[in-house]
This record gives C-alpha cells, structure tokens and sequence, in this order.
C-alpha cells in the first residue's frame, strides 16, 4: 500500500514537473517555428503550428541586414569578461565572509543583495553621463564593469552559500603545512568549490548574456550585443514577427547550446552541499 501511494506521488510529481517544463519551453519552441515562417504566416490567425511552408529566407534576410558576427563576439566579450572579472572579485569577498565571519557579515550580504532591488532606471542618468565624461560610452569595457557590478551580489552570496560547507579542518590543516593565504584559495578552496563555482559562472553568463536594459541605453552601433541585434527588428512600422524571431532564434541558439552542454555540471553545482 506505501509503495502504491509512493509511486503515485512519483508519477504525480512528474507529469507536474514535465507540464511545467513544457510551458517553459513553449514560447521558445514557438519562436524557434515562427523564425521558419513568412511574414503571412507568422500572423496568421488561427496560428499555424507545424503545418506551414517552411523557409530559410528570414535566416537569410537577417545575415545580410546585420553584421551577426560583431554582435556575437560584442556578446561573448561582455558577458565573459564580467563573469570572469566577477569571480575574481567574488572568491576572495566569499571566502573571508565564509571562513572570517564578523558581526557585520550578514548585514553586508543583507546590504549587497538589497541593491539588486533597485530600478535600473534610477541610476541611468549618473551612469550615463559619467560614461560620457570617461569616453566609454558605446564601449564594451563600460559594459563588462557596470554588468560585473550588477551581478556581484549575486555571485557573492551563491559563493559564500558553497564555502560555508567546506569543512574548516581541511584548511586549517592547510595552513598548518604552511599554505599561505592566495595558497590556501587557489589551491585548496578552489578545487574543492569547482561545482559550485561552475554554476555560479553559467548563472552569471546567462545573466549577463540576456542582459537588455544597459547594453540598449549604452551602447550604438560599435559596441552592442545580441540584445541590440534584436532590438533592431523593431522599427516604427511595426514589427517583423517571421525576422525578429529568426535575429531572436539567432541569438539565444549560443547560450542554449552552453547551457544544453552544461546541464550537469549545473545541477550538480545548484545542489553542491544541499545533502551532507
């Protein structure tokens, strides 16, 4: 009888995480099919799912309008070169939280992880005149800083939950044998933390990747990425929905590549110490 009522729990919680799954997935799906379609077709009505003439000329049509190659390497620069300037910053910031706590530490990570709960909006005007003032604006070191900072607090507090369960007698017995500080984090810490700082960097490159707001207000034709590659199929005319799914298909193909690729050394990361 339990194990009647265990497998029906079981079968319950997969058709909810499978239906879940598949609406998630569906607006995707969806754009992915609508990239194949004429303009015609895209606004059909009643839509057209499967049953259509497929065509490759919105494909076509995107490649020779844009330069998709510049705003793939502009993507891949920005989003990388944040992640790795935040890692950076973040693994010293995470270890000295986790392994030399002070009063003051959770009020800080309180503090840090308020500030992604400020408008976007509220800050623009400051950050927009100073890359003025600093000649970054259209650049893509503006971008890689400002998305670095953005996404710090978050990089921060998924490190710190990772350190806090790496047993503290293994770097104690590291100092012991003479391991100095910078030692200690690359050598011993690090190693351990893999999983857990593999996830925190495809967390942060999908973050980064993704993001719309900064890269359209800060940057033109030198230093946009993929966002703004999409963005160029809105125009006062009104929307292309065959074209500005098969620029979006275009864009989010890479980071769904990675993520498809990674997939278990995400998961594995996200559980990192969750069962000890």
């Amino acid at each position: 009888m339990a194990r009647s009522v265990k497998n029906q729990q079981k079968m319950v919680n997969t058709v909810i995480a499978w239906t879940i799954g598949l609406l998630i997935f569906f607006p995707v799906l969806w754009t992915v099919l609508t990239s194949f379609k004429t303009e015609g077709q895209a606004i059909n009505d009643p839509p057209l799912f499967l049953f259509f003439d497929w065509t490759l000329e919105n494909y076509a049509i995107v490649q020779e309008r844009s330069d998709y190659m510049k705003f793939l390497w502009n993507s891949i620069f920005i989003a990388g070169g944040s992640t790795l300037l935040g890692i950076l910053i973040a693994v010293p910031a995470a270890w000295s939280m986790a392994f030399v706590p002070t009063k003051r530490t959770k009020d800080i990570l309180l503090w840090m992880l308020s500030t992604k709960m400020l408008p976007a909006v509220g800050v623009l005007y400051p950050i927009y005149i100073g890359c003025i003032k600093l000649g970054l604006l259209d650049s893509r070191l503006a971008l890689v800083i400002i998305l670095m900072l953005i996404n710090l607090p978050i990089i921060v507090w998924m490190l710190y939950t990772y350190f806090r369960e790496i047993p503290r007698d293994i770097l104690e017995a590291s100092r012991m044998d003479g391991a100095s500080l910078w030692k200690e984090i690359i050598y011993v810490l690090t190693p351990m933390a893999i999983p857990g700082i593999a996830s925190t960097i495809l967390l942060n490159l999908i973050l980064a990747w993704n993001e719309s707001f900064w890269t359209l207000n800060l940057t033109a034709a030198k230093a946009g990425t993929l966002t703004a590659f999409i963005a160029s199929y809105s125009s006062p005319e009104g929307l292309f929905f065959a074209k500005l799914s098969a620029a979006s298909t275009m864009a989010i193909a890479p980071i769904l590549i990675l993520g498809w690729f990674s997939q278990k050394q995400l998961v594995r990361g996200l559980t990192f110490g969750a069962v000890k």
